[in-house]
């Protein structure tokens, strides 16, 4: 198979979807590696790494996709490269459809074949996902602890406060992947921390393995409304896989949360559990409502690709060469957890959440794997 890898172009986005390993992997099981011209770069690989692990250069994105059965990218593609994606082309990469209709509409046009990380679905867990969930939840904190900084518009408060003051209080919505992680360095720093989920199974299990500065909350909007007053830092981790994000802060929560508080919506890309929240870059990641400072960065472990690319590949590779070694549908046939990674299929949406979202006529995805 043809494998094409673009470079990524949104806005400060510097993973890639394949590393020079990857490129080797794929063209000792006899395929054909196209990687656009400095796509590596910005993770730290350069055109000479991808050559000497046996890809081919290409100056520009139009020539990767003329030439590829299949695309592997990071994110979503956006307006430019809409009419770049070929008829039957497979496109893997993360989607997030069901937050942005457009994008969606596009992709039908194209007639090309969407398998989209976040919905690929393994023991209940979602693989592609959980790597880049890992370093959103780090990093969440990371940028928290920053924009409470006075200069930065924050309360001006210390994330683990020191002796004879007591720490920041930070509240995570949602124990998944994302809210483990950020509750997990926000302990570290030193902070009072409260991890809300409506899974009381999850709670127990959370409870057992944090540290004693970190309280779990069976989550319920009476509660939600209480904590918000009184915490500092407050992280949005909620996911449902392939579907639209639960709005848990409203906007008249706002006014009831002391100025300079700082909110962390990673659920942005997925449409935000934050309702003010509206989809920023890293070059200008924050805006203030009601004195709130809201850090809605879509593509946050973007900031940080020399971790994100290798933690992202780790994961993708395998089902990249599956995909590659069998053609998608047989792949998709002989791996479930690759079917339900299916969205879009040659102008079809044949993933239920994503038609439910934009009231699209929903195909099932066993009409095209007969």
């Amino acid at each position: 198979m043809i494998v094409g890898v673009p470079k990524e172009i949104k806005n400060n986005e510097n993973r890639v979807a394949l590393t020079p390993a990857g490129s080797q992997e794929l063209t000792k099981s006899g395929h054909t590696v196209y990687v656009q011209s400095t796509a590596g770069v910005g993770s730290g690989f350069s055109d000479e790494d991808y050559q000497g692990a046996g890809a081919k250069i290409l100056s520009t994105a139009k020539e990767v996709y003329e030439v590829a059965e299949m695309i592997m990218k990071v994110k979503e593609p956006i307006e430019p490269e809409y009419k770049l994606i070929k008829k039957d082309q497979l496109v893997f990469t993360y989607f997030h459809f069901a937050s942005y209709e457009p994008l969606t509409k596009a992709m039908i046009e194209t007639g090309a074949v969407c398998l989209a990380y976040e919905t690929v679905e393994k023991d209940r867990g979602l693989p592609l996902l959980v790597p880049m969930s890992e370093v959103a939840g780090r990093m969440a904190i990371q940028e928290g602890a920053k924009y409470l900084e006075k200069p930065l518009k924050g309360r001006g408060i210390l994330l683990g406060g020191v002796p004879g003051v007591m720490p920041a209080k930070v509240l995570v919505l949602g124990g998944g992947v994302v809210g483990t992680n950020a509750a997990k360095i926000a302990a570290g720093m030193g902070a009072d921390v409260i991890i809300a989920d409506v899974n009381l199974n999850r709670l127990r299990y959370l409870d057992d393995v944090m540290p004693k500065n970190v309280s779990t909350m069976a989550s319920n909007e009476y509660v939600i409304r209480e904590l918000v007053k009184t915490h500092d830092l407050i992280i949005g981790a909620v996911l449902i896989p392939g579907a639209k994000a639960p709005k848990l802060i409203s906007r008249d929560m706002l006014k009831t949360m002391r100025p300079g508080t700082v909110l962390v919506d990673v659920a942005v890309d997925q449409g935000g559990c934050i309702e003010t929240c509206k989809p920023t870059t890293h070059e200008d990641p924050t805006f203030i409502i009601d004195d709130v400072v809201h850090y809605c960065v879509a593509n946050m472990p973007g900031a940080v690709p020399y971790t994100s690319t290798l933690a992202l590949t780790n994961a993708t590779l395998p089902y990249a060469l599956k995909l590659a070694n069998q053609g998608w549908k047989k792949a998709c046939l002989a791996n479930e957890d690759l079917k339900l990674g299916l969205n879009v299929i040659q102008g079809k949406v044949v993933y239920k959440a994503v038609a439910n979202a934009f009231n699209l006529p929903y195909t099932p995805v066993e009409e095209f794997l007969k």
